[in-house]
């Protein structure tokens, strides 16, 4: 049966599709299955499958296979030019296109593209845009087909084309394991399915290198390791690629002669070589290189003075003098120790000698509440490493904000190996750089343990504030994160701020929470639900990110009347919607967590508009979607850096429980200003509030040390 997608309704994660659908001669109608995941509204589709009734939708039919095919009638053509699916045609475009060739229209667009100019509207340069268009379209229904037919989604499709263009096809069919780390969302497993299935052999030496490096970034994108011990790494990638470990060890070897990867002796002094990527080895050299550089340069700080403030405590002052006094230095402790204070009277002691100051965190929101906390201007470290001298300024040399007397870098524990290395690679010598953190929260999302292994450095200057001041002392938040540091159950009777609403019904929880996120908090406190965030420690399950936002997404901005929307994957685009980046795009100027609101869906041009916080409109083409993410409910690993009025998160043991921890449990609470909620079970708590997470493997601290010591 042929159809045309009038639009869908839902996607799940597993590409489970629900989509209205039109057919000559019947009125629409539902179809769903996995079979029609990555189909998008306009096109026409040849449907095999069975017709059943369903008691809310209707006539369904439930489909078995799907093929794409050209659409046949001239209302099908229309549907299929006007639904965004060639960028540049609208639908008042392709009501006129229509209008003009009828049922030839499509051969038109593709044997005679020149003939579109005879159509009002379309010049020259709009049928470049339209021919270019279409020919992607084109490349990436090809794609999809190519794709479907090694078991492998087509929702790919379009990032592979993105990354690839025309020569996707050859990638696929010949090297298929170039996909890994180059697509976002494609791993060994589904480049391997590829391979074996384009005949490359089990135990083929290119097969092997790939699962090595392949396990190599997993566990640095999942675990934030720097490297793996030799025979960690062997193991994995032994049970990964189906293969004995010897032939493995071989390809390690091989590896190496390849200048691919980097074996060496354990930085734990322990007697077993451990193996580096490449260009993590290579950021691990450098940051140890540019810290102590850093540190052994001469200080260019103006004379100065102590700051003549009473309302420092004796650790603070102590702190301003290190900073003062050294190149680098860290500055950590807990919430309501008064790290911001103090930062503020390090600054102030610069500035009042004629020095310059540049505060920075990694974050658009960290920066903003550093702003706040000091009364001085902040920004993120990529904007200050974006700065350049203003060229028609007529000075013959600006300095940068980089280039400071002293720079200050706050949320510090979010600095990952990639950014600490551009950070200090861009300190100049004799600037004083002091890290501000609190060393008991998560540490950075990608690989790396930058502020935890400078608290490893002995030669490293280093204050620990502990004195808890009185107007924080009254809060119920920072006593619940006090006693969870020190292992110890966060129960803070007649204090407010914090509570735990006990349930021994996990599966009720995640209504629980979005009850409280979207009507309890906000009816009693007197607030939008915006004010309102929550958190969960994992992305899948019922409790997760991915089933709350939806949850909140639907009860909070739900499908509407004249309301554009966009599916792309199991998520859909809505104007209205809070959304975060979850990439750093340097050409957009939008960094990892920045967020913003979607105003505008543009069909024709294929893009989303959004408006970040900091007030400027942002457009994501269709095919960069994976860029962002739904900050209904967002995880606390990207809730670090940020603080909200009221949190609301989910303690459950799901999977085991083991993203429940007590550095994770911290974060969690102390991103709540006025309240935090967290809904679930007691044992679950107890969890995390007694388990360590998982030390990360680096090998800064021991570089640095010896480094420091030569």
């Amino acid at each position: 049966m042929d159809v045309s997608v009038e639009h869908l309704m839902y996607v799940r994660e597993d590409e489970y599709t629900v989509a209205r659908v039109s057919a000559e001669g019947v009125p629409d109608f539902v179809a769903s299955g996995r079979a029609l995941a990555g189909v998008q509204p306009g096109e026409a589709l040849r449907l095999t499958g069975d017709w059943s009734e369903h008691p809310r939708h209707g006539r369904h039919f439930a489909v078995t296979a799907c093929e794409r095919v050209a659409p046949a009638t001239v209302r099908a053509i229309r549907l299929y030019l006007g639904s965004g699916l060639i960028r540049g045609i609208g639908p008042r475009l392709a009501h006129a296109i229509v209008s003009h060739f009828g049922e030839a229209t499509l051969t038109v667009v593709d044997t005679e593209p020149e003939r579109l100019t005879e159509v009002v509207g379309i010049g020259p340069t709009r049928q470049a845009q339209i021919v270019q268009a279409w020919e992607e379209q084109k490349a990436i229904a090809e794609l999809m087909v190519v794709l479907q037919g090694y078991g492998v989604s087509p929702l790919l499709a379009t990032k592979i084309h993105q990354v690839f263009g025309d020569s996707a096809g050859e990638v696929l069919a010949c090297d298929p394991y170039r996909l890994i780390g180059r697509v976002r969302g494609i791993a060994f497993g589904i480049a391997d399915r590829i391979a074996l299935r384009s005949g490359v052999p089990e135990d083929s030496p290119e097969r092997i290198k790939a699962a090595l490096l392949d396990t190599l970034e997993t566990a640095a994108g999942r675990d934030g390791h720097c490297y793996l011990p030799s025979e960690v790494l062997v193991a994995r990638a032994a049970e990964l690629a189906g293969q004995d470990r010897e032939p493995v060890r071989r390809q390690v070897d091989a590896l190496t002669a390849e200048r691919r990867v980097v074996v060496e002796a354990s930085p734990d002094g322990q007697d077993r070589p451990v193996v580096y990527a490449k260009y993590v080895h290579s950021r691990e050299l450098r940051l140890t290189a540019h810290l102590t550089r850093l540190r052994r340069a001469a200080s260019a700080l103006p004379a100065h003075r102590p700051p003549d403030d009473p309302g420092l405590h004796a650790e603070q002052r102590a702190a301003v003098a290190m900073a003062l006094a050294n190149t680098v230095s860290v500055l950590t402790g807990g919430p309501g120790c008064g790290k911001s204070h103090t930062v503020k009277a390090v600054a102030a002691a610069v500035k009042q000698a004629g020095g310059t100051v540049t505060l920075t965190a990694p974050t658009g929101k960290a920066a903003r509440r550093l702003s706040e906390l000091t009364g001085m201007p902040a920004m993120t470290v990529h904007r200050m490493l974006a700065h350049r001298p203003d060229s028609d300024s007529g000075a013959l040399f600006t300095r940068t904000p980089a280039q400071a007397d002293l720079i200050v870098v706050d949320e510090a524990s979010m600095l990952d190996l990639h950014l600490a290395t551009r950070l200090t690679a861009a300190v100049p010598d004799g600037c004083h750089l002091l890290l501000v953190g609190d060393s008991d929260q998560l540490p950075s999302v990608a690989p790396g343990n930058v502020l935890a292994d400078l608290l490893r450095v002995e030669t490293i200057p280093r204050t620990r504030l502990t004195h808890v001041f009185r107007q924080a002392a009254d809060s119920g938040i920072i006593q619940a994160a006090h006693r969870i540091r020190a292992g110890r159950m966060p129960v803070t009777p007649g204090r407010s701020g914090f509570w735990f609403e006990e349930t021994d019904d996990p599966s009720s929880v995640a209504e629980r929470v979005v009850h409280l996120a979207t009507v309890a908090i906000p009816r009693k406190q007197g607030v939008d639900p915006d004010q309102v965030q929550v958190l969960a420690p994992m992305r899948r399950g019922a409790t997760g990110t991915a089933e709350l936002g939806r949850r909140l997404q639907e009860r909070l901005n739900p499908a509407r009347e004249g309301v554009a929307e966009h599916w792309s994957g199991a998520t859909v685009y809505r104007v209205g919607d809070r959304v975060m980046s979850i990439r750093n795009n340097y050409d957009k100027g939008v960094f990892n967590g920045t967020t913003g609101v979607v105003t505008e869906i543009v069909q024709q041009d294929r893009i989303v508009e959004v408006r970040t916080d900091d007030g400027e409109s942002v457009p994501y083409g269709f095919g960069e979607l994976d860029e962002l993410t739904h900050a209904y409910a967002i995880s606390v690993h990207r809730a670090q850096g940020s603080e909200y009025p009221f949190v609301v998160a989910p303690i459950v043991a799901e999977a085991g429980g083991v993203m429940l921890y007590r550095r994770l449990l911290y974060t969690l609470v102390t991103r709540a200003r006025s309240w935090v909620v967290l809904v679930g079970q007691r044992e679950a708590l107890e969890t995390a509030v007694h388990r360590f997470g998982h030390p990360r493997n680096t090998g800064l601290a021991r570089r640095l040390a010896l480094s420091l010591r030569d």
